[in-house]
């Protein structure tokens, strides 16, 4: 049996983009980076698994977790965006401020 497998290198992708969401608190982009990062780890996850028993609903699911993520994305910095034009800042700290 192999040391190394897929499954080793999704749950490291899934933990290092875990970490980074926990670890820095304080910038949004690294924080919205780390979690495109999880994304793509359940995705490639799914795919590996949905090859590895020869079944295409994995990769259809994969499919719309990225088109998810892409959506979510681009509306992300497009509220980064407008938030720097009004504050001229992206910290998480005065994230508060946009509560109504």
């Amino acid at each position: 049996m192999s040391v190394f497998n897929g499954y080793n290198l999704f749950i490291t992708l899934f933990f290092i983009s875990l970490f980074g969401m926990i670890l820095n608190q304080k910038n949004i982009l690294v924080m919205l980076m780390s979690l495109e990062m999880m994304f793509l780890a359940v995705s490639f996850f799914l795919i590996y698994t949905s090859v590895y028993i020869d079944d295409v609903s994995g990769q259809i699911f994969a499919l719309l977790i990225l088109t998810v993520a892409a959506a979510e994305s681009s509306i992300g910095l497009a509220i980064l965006v407008i938030y720097y034009r009004v504050r001229h800042s992206i910290t998480v700290e005065f994230m508060n401020l946009m509560k109504g």
